[in-house]
């Protein structure tokens, strides 16, 4: 989970005609995420249409006012978009990674994401999404491993050009575009990258 800058609402008169999944605007969302699920980080497009997730319930009992509301929307996978169903609370509310820094929150340790100390928020948003489900974990190690081999060969070099190519380009591997970036990001700067 990742900090993603909320992109302008390209269709408002969509949101005003009670269609808050015009294709516009999903994209809009699409695009800001770079095509990752706003909780889980996993690559969106290639295998599922994707959700347009409301952050504060839209259930009718709950937050109806804000069903329509851009600032409510988010680009989810379906699986956290299920996990995370009508629960809410509004004292401990789930992470809003376009308000807020999810690692403010959470941290990585491995292929595993926890709250920081005490953080109620982060555990919540961890547990009730399910953001340590066994898939995720599954496929965060498998990013993590092919980093650590490069980080290997990286350091094995004597050739100062061949290192801080190989170097930048394990960088390229922890920016926001890409699958997993926060579990990458954290073994790099472990390693000293």
């Amino acid at each position: 989970m990742i900090r993603i800058e909320r992109p302008e609402c390209p269709c408002p008169e969509a949101l005003t005609h009670s269609n808050y999944g015009h294709r516009d605007n999903k994209d809009a969302l699409r695009k800001a995420s770079f095509d990752k699920c706003m909780y889980c980080e996993s690559k969106i497009s290639h295998i599922d249409y994707a959700d347009i997730e409301h952050i504060k319930p839209k259930a009718d009992d709950k937050y109806p006012e804000l069903k329509y509301d851009w600032s409510n929307l988010g680009y989810s996978c379906t699986r956290c978009n299920t996990a995370k169903g009508e629960k809410y609370s509004e004292e401990t509310p789930y992470i809003n990674p376009y308000e807020e820094d999810p690692e403010d929150f959470i941290f990585s340790y491995g292929a595993f994401l926890f709250a920081k100390m005490g953080n109620e928020r982060g555990d919540l948003t961890i547990t009730d999404i399910g953001l340590n489900r066994a898939g995720l974990i599954e496929r965060r190690k498998e990013r993590i491993e092919e980093a650590v081999k490069a980080v290997s060969a990286c350091f094995r070099t004597r050739n100062v050009t061949l290192q801080q190519n190989a170097l930048e380009a394990l960088r390229k591997e922890a920016l926001p575009d890409k699958e997993y970036s926060l579990v990458i990001k954290s073994l790099l700067r472990d390693a000293g990258v």
